[in-house]
């Protein structure tokens, strides 16, 4: 079952691509929410303000995606769609692809314009870090500290991560593991006496 997806994890570079005078200036950017995309988009409106169009597509989850297309002014689905036809062809998600153009003078047409939103968001993602990552599920352990030992043996020969440890009363630890292994690892933890084990919300 595939379990990793691919994303990137800082910003890129600004890249230009110039057509008849029109300047496009690419932009790729990790989101992970609506707010994020606004705020982003919100800075290159400051950054650009003598641009007129500020194109973009995102797309947002890992195993359900969701995705948007802006085209900011510029004929229907001229730019915000060839954006996010990039965003497909290089199978990323958590991503933002903003295309800022400066008009030139010289209208470039329907399919002028495609072309160019398209080339510009490649070039964004082709200055890219994209990194492959694992979907992971998370699970809250509770358990009382005379178990201790017994938990952590688990946790380091299995590699698990520690996202979150709380030890009061109980030992309560949030952690997390890699989809295709989390039915096992489940099952381990669910077979050890007086260890509390599930899915976090």
């Amino acid at each position: 079952m595939e379990d990793t997806y691919k994303t990137i994890e800082i910003a890129s570079k600004e890249t230009l691509f110039k057509e008849k005078g029109s300047k496009f200036f690419g932009y790729a950017f990790p989101v992970l929410s609506e707010e994020d995309v606004k705020e982003r988009i919100d800075r290159l409106r400051k950054k650009h303000h003598a641009a007129r169009h500020f194109c973009y597509a995102y797309q947002l989850g890992v195993e359900k995606t969701r995705f948007r297309a802006n085209d900011d002014g510029e004929p229907n689905n001229s730019a915000g769609m060839p954006i996010y036809g990039q965003i497909q062809s290089f199978e990323v998600t958590n991503i933002l692809i903003v295309s800022v153009r400066y008009f030139g003078g010289t209208k470039l047409g329907v399919g002028g314009l495609i072309s160019a939103y398209k080339t510009s968001a490649k070039m964004a993602l082709e200055v890219s870090e994209i990194l492959e990552k694992t979907i992971n599920i998370q699970y809250k352990l509770t358990f009382n500290y005379d178990l201790m030992n017994s938990v952590m043996r688990i946790i380091k020969e299995k590699n698990i991560e520690i996202i979150h440890q709380k030890l009061e009363i109980d030992c309560q630890y949030i952690i997390s593991v890699r989809k295709n292994d989390a039915e096992a690892i489940f099952t381990i933890f669910n077979n050890l006496y007086k260890v509390f084990v599930k899915v976090c919300d």
